[in-house]
């Protein structure tokens, strides 16, 4: 039996407070870092990478509502010949429904309206739908995953589970962990922006908390670029107030903060100085961010014209390129109204065509730039839909219910392999299937992971080893407990990893 440790045992022993306090008196936290080991200090430098990185920043198209994977990526024919028959009782298997479906008496196989093209590419084609005639062009250059999964079926958990790695809220957000893992590379710009793309279907809230640092300190939380008005609120001087005047506050301000922070020792007051001076540099640097009268014509052209209206899907795509250039690590795009419960032709449509072409010009420009290599892209949602109609079924209109069991995202560029799909449905794309078409049970925790599924850990795993972060490294001690990302779960996928 292995000796309890006497220094990680008082450490265990000592508040925060007491910490600093005691240190304040003889022994300097410097020392003590060396001392108490690097968990109690945060690093907010690059050389925190546990490998050679194979990406140097991550852009996330967010897709809120969770898309049908049926309409859009996941092709299957032998739904036509079953159009309005029952769902066979083998296929649910007595999976967990929501309370929208949870009383109907039948699960009427609903196929998709759409007609599907097969792709070429490396290995056995990528099939695309209609509704995806921009982004078709450029499936060379995507890893689609169709064996995606997740054990939360009602939005507001699913999507908190996805972003920060447990269903319930007040953990830090995939961005605020990159923050606290790497750090800054643009010191004048946040190291995590999100935007909010504009939408028909704007139905659905999502809140702040999912680009939040939950108990790490402040700094690291996303910084919203909004497309109205100030980009960042409050970021401009009142009227009346220079720039020179504002220096001056904010050296007032610092003198005050360092006098409490030696005090009481609560990092949260550093955290403040520290927004409060990137405030001020930002000052400067988003007013150039967002002017887009630099940009050429083939650049519009690229991105349609809806890049011109600001808060568009598009715009929004054509700042997460300018962002990724000047050194932002992390950049989050959500486009809500995906939740297409009826009506899911009408709703879907209007949302590719939101998003369809400034997907693939993202994808085409960082590939023209030099970029795509060093950016990882991901596309993709909370869940899936149901391979069953909610509510009437004809052959021109349906809706479909919340479906983890499976679902597809996106991967390009950042270290993943090209031109590939990855995992397979069975033929109502209801469960993630073998090769010879059996369904499977998939396990979360590594130690039963199965191969050829993905679990959002797994994801999230992945994204955090190809940012140069070994997952299960990457801590932050809060309330005596190590909190990572990836909880106690989650599964590099090497197989997806060029």
């Amino acid at each position: 039996m292995n000796q309890p440790d006497p220094i990680r045992e008082h450490e265990l022993m000592m508040t925060r407070r007491q910490l600093f306090g005691r240190s304040a008196l003889g022994v300097g936290t410097a020392a003590l870092s060396g001392l108490l080991g690097p968990g109690l200090l945060a690093s907010n430098e690059t050389e925190g990478m546990h490998h050679a990185p194979k990406a140097k920043r991550v852009i996330y198209l967010f897709m809120s509502g969770g898309p049908s994977h049926h309409d859009l990526w996941d092709y299957k024919p032998k739904m036509q010949e079953m159009f309005g028959q029952p769902l066979p009782d083998h296929i649910r298997d007595g999976q967990r429904l929501t309370g929208m479906t949870s009383g109907m008496k039948s699960f009427p196989v609903c196929p998709s309206k759409y007609k599907f093209t097969k792709q070429e590419n490396k290995d056995r084609g990528i099939w695309v739908s209609e509704l995806l005639p921009y982004t078709a062009t450029v499936v060379k250059e995507l890893c689609v995953v169709h064996s995606a999964f997740t054990e939360a079926i009602n939005h507001d958990p699913a999507i908190t589970y996805i972003q920060t790695g447990s269903q319930i809220p007040g953990r830090p957000s995939l961005g605020a962990w990159l923050s606290y893992g790497l750090g800054r590379m643009n010191e004048n710009l946040p190291g995590y922006v999100v935007m909010h793309a504009r939408t028909r279907f704007a139905e659905q809230s999502i809140f702040g908390r999912l680009w939040g640092s939950g108990f790490m300190d402040s700094d690291h939380q996303g910084v919203l670029l909004r497309s109205e008005g100030d980009p960042v609120l409050y970021l401009s001087n009142p009227a009346g107030v220079s720039r020179k005047d504002r220096r001056a506050q904010l050296d007032t301000l610092a003198a005050i903060n360092h006098g409490q922070y030696e005090k009481f020792a609560a990092p949260e007051i550093l955290a403040r100085i520290r927004q409060h001076e990137m405030a001020y540099r930002m000052q400067a640097s988003v007013p150039e961010l967002m002017d887009l009268s630099t940009e050429s014509e083939k650049t519009f052209e690229l991105y349609g014209e809806d890049a011109r209206t600001p808060g568009t899907f598009a715009a929004c795509c054509l700042n997460a390129r300018r962002l990724a250039e000047r050194g932002v690590r992390n950049i989050q795009i959500f486009h809500r109204g995906w939740d297409a419960h009826g009506g899911l032709p009408t709703e879907h449509e209007s949302q590719c065509k939101d998003v369809d072409q400034g997907c693939a010009a993202l994808i085409k420009d960082l590939r023209q730039r030099g970029m795509l290599d060093d950016t990882l892209v991901i596309w993709g949602g909370e869940f899936g839909r149901t391979a069953y109609c909610q509510g009437k079924l004809t052959h021109e209109n349906y809706g479909r219910d919340h479906h983890p069991r499976c679902f597809t995202v996106w991967m390009a560029g950042g270290g993943v392999k090209p031109g590939i799909t990855y995992g397979q449905t069975d033929d109502y794309a209801y469960n993630i299937a073998n090769a010879d078409g059996s369904t499977m049970k998939p396990q979360p925790d590594k130690e039963h992971w199965t191969p050829g599924t993905m679990h959002i850990h797994d994801l999230n795993a992945t994204i955090l080893h190809l940012m140069g972060i070994d997952h299960k490294r990457l801590t932050y001690r809060y309330q005596g407990r190590d909190f990572r990302l990836t909880d106690v779960h989650g599964h590099v996928m090497h197989d997806l990893i060029a």
